[in-house]
């Protein structure tokens, strides 16, 4: 039998899951707000129009300029930073499924995961409102735009584009973990279901007002918990349960192009501050905090990463600044609203240390062949930073206390839920199509055996 029948059978049971799930945030919120537990009821929470001269100009430019910067982190900037880590015969299909995650999770944010995501709902997941961006309005004779509740200066499209960005890198860093050996058919499904059953739950609980993270005063200003942590758990349990590359640990596999894995590392340094600086949600004085912390935590981190490595091996490598520049733009982006320069600089050379031993030590002790160190930077940088947020925000920068015990629950809970349903995803995923690629295609590379095409 063909996976065919399968699979449509498995996403009719993934939409009556979703709708019943959505039914129930529906109807759980309304019970909340009836007893008065939330702060806004879903008529002032639900987007809402507004006329056009509530919008703000500055805020909106702003927005849009960090919706592009974010975006370029993904494609090119993330394509570029794994592609130069895999081998050679791999280059194009690693390129390959970072621009394949980015045109399938726009259509799926489209239809189902903004509302999952953002529209107010029960502790667990979002309503149904916003199903194919039904909450989006604009009328130019009227004069009318809607608004988010948590961006009520600039259009809900923006918003909903900005959030849109998030929802692409999270699984495309997902990759790196199990980068030379994923059939294309079993990633472009596992995506699917991973971004609507883990990345919108986990983003719900924490974002919107109404998630149960949020009302326990989880401080993640940009995706530390969300993004980070949720991508490494999962891309350690994509590690596990693939496997090992050939070869592993019996010849060495040496990275293509360390050259493009720089301009990766580049575009993605950059592409932070729209990544941080935009989720203050204006062109405020916090938006410039945010993008200053982060310039700070990536530098430290890059430097006490380099440090760190040539005390161990000896030398200080090139792989080694990029690695660890990308482990402090992980760090501080929870931190990033909440805290000074000096606890920036603090949170990104701890980063950097820490990470270093997670990609070298942890990597050894866990015995996964996590291929690129998804869980190793981003697994350990985004555990490190909520933890961080917790101890050093200050109140005079976000206007939030920061508890240490109030983080630690939200990093246990994502490594659990995300750890569990990506497993449980994998499981399903092995059974319709099959996970992994043969021993003979994984010698040939995946850049010939699965996509017809090679690097001369």
């Amino acid at each position: 039998m063909t996976p065919f029948p399968k699979i449509r059978r498995a996403m009719i049971v993934l939409a009556g899951f979703l709708f019943h799930f959505g039914a129930h945030a529906q109807s759980a919120s309304l019970d909340t707000a009836s007893s008065g537990a939330l702060s806004l009821s879903m008529a002032s929470a639900n987007p809402h129009r507004v006329p056009f001269a509530q919008i703000n100009s500055g805020d909106t430019a702003w927005m849009i300029m960090a919706c592009v910067l974010v975006l370029l982190m993904t494609i090119p900037g993330l394509a570029l930073f794994y592609a130069g880590m895999v081998r050679k015969k791999n280059i194009l299909a690693t390129m390959a499924q970072t621009f394949a995650v980015c045109a399938l999770v726009t259509v799926l944010w489209f239809a189902v995961g903004y509302s999952l995501a953002f529209m107010p709902g029960s502790d667990w997941i979002g309503g149904t409102q916003a199903l194919f961006l039904d909450s989006l309005f604009f009328n130019k004779g009227l004069g009318q735009v809607s608004v988010h509740h948590l961006a009520p200066t600039v259009p809900e499209s923006v918003f909903v584009m900005f959030q849109l960005t998030f929802a692409i890198i999270t699984p495309a860093l997902i990759t790196g973990a199990f980068a030379e050996r994923m059939r294309f058919s079993a990633m472009l499904l596992f995506m699917a279901l991973w971004s609507l059953l883990v990345y919108a739950p986990v983003a719900h609980w924490v974002w919107e007002p109404t998630g149960w993270l949020a009302k326990r005063g989880v401080l993640d200003f940009a995706g530390g918990t969300v993004v980070h942590l949720n991508a490494g758990i999962a891309g350690l349990a994509c590690a596990w349960m693939l496997g090992r590359r050939v070869g592993f640990g019996q010849e060495p596999l040496m990275p293509s192009n360390l050259g493009y894995t720089m301009i990766g590392a580049s575009l993605l340094w950059v592409g932070w501050m729209g990544f941080n600086g935009g989720s203050a949600g204006a062109a405020d004085g916090r938006a410039g905090m945010a993008m200053l912390v982060t310039q700070l935590g990536a530098a430290g981190a890059a430097l006490s990463w380099m440090v760190a490595e040539w005390a161990v091996r000896g030398t200080p490598t090139l792989l080694g600044m990029c690695s660890g520049a990308v482990a402090g733009l992980v760090a501080i982006t929870p931190a990033s609203g909440f805290v000074d320069p000096k606890a920036a600089l603090l949170i990104g050379v701890i980063a950097g240390v820490g990470c270093y031993w997670g990609a070298t030590g942890l990597k050894r002790l866990l015995g996964a062949d996590d291929s690129l160190d998804v869980f190793g930077v981003h697994g350990v940088g985004g555990a490190i930073g909520a933890l961080l947020t917790g101890a050093l925000a200050s109140p005079a920068m976000g206007g939030v206390e920061g508890a240490v015990a109030n983080q630690a629950v939200g990093v246990l809970a994502t490594l659990a839920y995300s750890g569990v349903v990506t497993t449980l995803i994998l499981w399903l995923v092995d059974g319709l199509v099959g996970l992994r690629v043969t021993a003979q295609q994984e010698v040939d590379g995946l850049d010939l055996s699965l996509h017809g095409e090679r690097v001369e």
